[in-house]
């Protein structure tokens, strides 16, 4: 891949790479293609073991998911990062290991603070029964998926991979970021309040813009429009510096 001018009126295009929640598959991010401007270009970056990876060993610990998604990320021209949920948490991580050739935005959303504690009780060691209910109850489990036994079965080992990554994640303290991040949430969702979006702000020496939307954890499927329209607004305007402060 190359670095790219192919933009409307000269604007360099931006690869936008886009990371899923737990268990979810990345190509539910390419009709974003669609529908944001021409010069921002998506890249949905599908980890193994879910959608057309489905075949593949699941990775259990956080570099070995950070090596997948570094290989997925061509920084030779410009780019942003997007993460939903765990994918937030997987883009802030890969965005401190580039930090030699950040991204031009970090948009995280559905996802605390990294420095705050999880405060769930965690899953991924449950029985699979009960690791399956939980997962329906918080809504991130198609319906499809829950009436197929065959099917879950097949899925079982990369949802627990995922919930392992997510919940035994510990923040490592490092100098802050230098790109800006824009933060999303549900205004209804029951996993991230706005006080814990609004605590990105520490991990930047950029500007830190929290954007929320009517719904819950999956806002973002429920109605992508006000997203798509939110996110071609970061992508489209120059990257601007500031104290890390929020611009709520």
């Amino acid at each position: 891949m190359s670095g790219g001018n192919g933009g409307p009126g000269g604007r360099r295009t931006v690869r936008l790479y886009c990371l899923a929640h737990a268990c979810g598959d990345a190509r539910m991010y390419a009709p974003w293609s669609a529908w944001l401007p021409e010069h921002v270009q998506v890249y949905p970056v599908q980890l193994p073991g879910r959608g057309d990876r489905v075949g593949e060993r699941p990775r259990w610990t956080l570099p070995e998911v950070l090596a997948e998604v570094l290989d997925a990320v061509d920084t030779r021209g410009p780019y942003a990062l997007f993460g939903h949920s765990l994918g937030a948490l997987l883009a802030f991580e890969a965005a401190h290991r580039l930090r030699e050739r950040p991204p031009v935005r970090l948009i995280v959303s559905g996802h605390r603070a990294p420095h705050l504690p999880l405060r769930e009780e965690p899953t991924h060691h449950l029985p699979d029964e009960e690791f399956v209910a939980r997962l329906a109850v918080l809504g991130g489990m198609p319906q499809i998926v829950l009436d197929n036994p065959e099917f879950l079965r097949m899925l079982l080992p990369a949802m627990r991979a995922d919930l392992t990554v997510s919940e035994t994640y510990r923040y490592r303290e490092r100098p802050t970021l230098d790109c800006p991040v824009s933060v999303f949430g549900g205004t209804e969702d029951p996993t991230v309040g706005r006080d814990e979006l609004i605590l990105w702000h520490r991990h930047t020496a950029g500007i830190c813009r929290i954007t929320q939307f009517p719904g819950n954890h999956f806002y973002l499927t429920a109605d992508p429009d006000p997203v798509l329209a939110a996110l071609a607004g970061e992508l489209s305007g120059p990257a601007r510096s500031g104290g890390g402060l929020p611009a709520l």
